[in-house]
């Protein structure tokens, strides 16, 4: 069988591509959103949001329209748009919607095969984690590190299909907030099941790499919305206790159902 050719190193070159002022309003006011400095429901000024971001009111518009579209703003019966606000039952199901993209990349990926080249370097990433996690044993972990690991581990499983269509989709659930692997882990380091629960998905990051260099097709898609549940009790977790409630950035955007 031939060998296909890598693919994380075109999504390595896609990810540094493009500079437009566009794409850098759309970043800029997705970082506002999701940082808590807008507040939900309240219209958005295009003057003040360009202000803010220096950027000149055209794109500012243009990524107004963009991030209605992703579901990160709302259009309001006053004209233009306002941040929305999520309730707990909008993220459950934007986790499981990424969760099963994630599912399907896995699987596409062992049914098409995958190069030695992308096979070493989610290896190598999911080793790093192993060391992250480690170092937890002599109080020197970083919660950080597997973080930004964890991120680039399920990025590279978003690429592994060479599949554009693919990518988009998952890139669109994951942008939703809280949607992501890391949705709520920042508001987790110091909860003992947290990091229990990481090393049970590190587990499962291992199980879906060892199934799609099988090429195990099922096993991998099923492997990957498991892994997707482990997001949605965290969420829970976080949502039931104030502290971590309170450490989560852009909690505000969150409606929570509160205990009678």
């Amino acid at each position: 069988m031939t060998e296909r050719t890598p693919t994380l190193v075109r999504a390595e070159g896609k990810a540094k591509s493009g500079g437009a002022q566009t794409t850098a309003a759309e970043l800029g006011l997705r970082e506002l959103i999701l940082s808590g400095e807008l507040t939900p429901g309240a219209r958005l000024s295009e003057p003040s949001v360009a202000e803010r971001l220096g950027i000149s009111r055209t794109p500012i518009r243009a990524a107004m329209a963009r991030l209605e579209d992703e579901g990160l703003l709302e259009l309001i019966p006053s004209g233009g748009y306002a941040v929305k606000a999520f309730t707990e039952a909008e993220i459950r199901d934007s986790i499981e919607v990424r969760g099963t993209m994630e599912g399907l990349a896995a699987r596409m990926a062992a049914e098409r095969g995958v190069s030695t080249t992308d096979l070493d370097a989610m290896r190598d990433c999911l080793s790093d984690i192993d060391k992250a996690l480690k170092g937890r044993d002599k109080g020197v972990a970083d919660l950080s590190r597997y973080i930004e690991l964890n991120r680039r581990f399920h990025q590279m499983l978003h690429y592994l299909p060479g599949s554009a269509v693919l990518e988009r989709q998952i890139a669109r659930a994951t942008n939703l907030p809280f949607a992501s692997p890391n949705g709520f882990l920042q508001a987790q380091a110091d909860d003992e099941e947290a990091w229990l629960s990481l090393i049970v998905a590190q587990d499962q990051h291992w199980m879906v790499l060892a199934a799609i260099e099988n090429r195990e097709g099922a096993r991998a898609e099923a492997i990957m919305r498991e892994h997707a549940r482990i997001a949605f009790r965290n969420m829970q977790s976080v949502l039931r206790n104030q502290h971590m409630f309170e450490q989560i950035p852009g909690a505000r955007l969150i409606r929570r159902r509160i205990p009678r």
